[in-house]
């Protein structure tokens, strides 16, 4: 996989009203086309828009990120979209990598709509990304968000220390388990490894300052246990929430917790 590269921001829908929903196809870029939703705040006009990035296999349709934006969408204007080789999306997923550049789009089209202020809210996979990108997109108006919350991420790659994890390194470094991404999880993974490693979200973290930034995290995570999110939030200047009985990313994330959340991402 190639490093990140600048290019020209495209959607199919150039209109800046934010009156009602809509869907349209962002151009990366990278060139790769995926599929957005917009949705104003239910509760009248407001300044800012929570931009959702969803897990790995999930999609800007599936039922636990709709449940997410309709929470979010009592509080703020909402954006959700799918990870490029998931969903509607063009492209073949890099599980973190060059996903920084979708999220970037999704950030620059609700810039594009009006709202002065855009923030981020990334589940497991897109909590490693919205890290990312806070760090790599500092200084960069269009694509830069005004806070950050990263809910049940990763601190590190290459983590093996769950079966759930090692199930999922399966499916993503093995021909055959890539073909059980494909057909099995709806999810079209990229043959190559990595090529440079990418910036890891610890790493990430003391980049992502002045930027406010919470981490979330639930205390009965299958997939990574609390040492990841402890390691996040001692990286740098970043607020912690460790959720009493709950369990991985989007699909654990109750309406209470995701109410919380919103109102977070509003005040800080």
């Amino acid at each position: 996989m190639s490093s990140l590269s600048e290019g020209p921001f495209h959607t199919s829908d150039a209109s800046s009203t934010t009156d009602g929903p809509r869907r349209a196809i962002l151009r990366t870029a990278d060139g790769v086309l995926i599929e957005a939703v917009y949705e104003p705040c239910s509760a009248g006009v407001s300044a800012t828009a929570i931009v959702i990035a969803h897990g790995f296999t999930g999609s800007v349709d599936r039922p636990s990120v709709r449940r997410a934006a309709r929470v979010f969408a009592q509080r703020a204007a909402v954006v959700t979209f799918s990870f490029r080789g998931h969903g509607g999306s063009g492209g073949r997923s890099t599980v973190g990598d060059r996903e920084v550049l979708d999220l970037a789009a999704a950030v620059e089209w609700a810039r594009g709509l009006g709202h002065t202020r855009v923030v981020t809210a990334g589940f497991s996979m897109g909590g490693s990304v919205v890290l990312r990108h806070a760090a790599m997109h500092e200084g960069r108006k269009e694509a830069r968000t005004d806070a950050v919350a990263a809910v049940s991420a990763p601190a590190r790659w290459y983590y093996r220390g769950t079966a759930p994890m090692r199930r999922l390194h399966w499916v993503v470094t093995r021909p055959l388990g890539r073909l059980v991404g494909r057909y099995g999880l709806a999810t079209r993974i990229h043959p190559e490894v990595w090529d440079p490693v990418p910036l890891s979200p610890v790493e990430s973290v003391p980049l992502i300052a002045p930027t406010p930034l919470l981490i979330v995290h639930g205390d009965r995570d299958p997939y990574f246990p609390v040492d990841h999110p402890r390691m996040l939030a001692a990286a740098g200047d970043a607020e912690l929430w460790l959720e009493p009985g709950m369990g991985h990313a989007e699909d654990a994330a109750d309406e209470e917790l995701l109410a919380r959340l919103a109102d977070w991402l509003i005040r800080a």
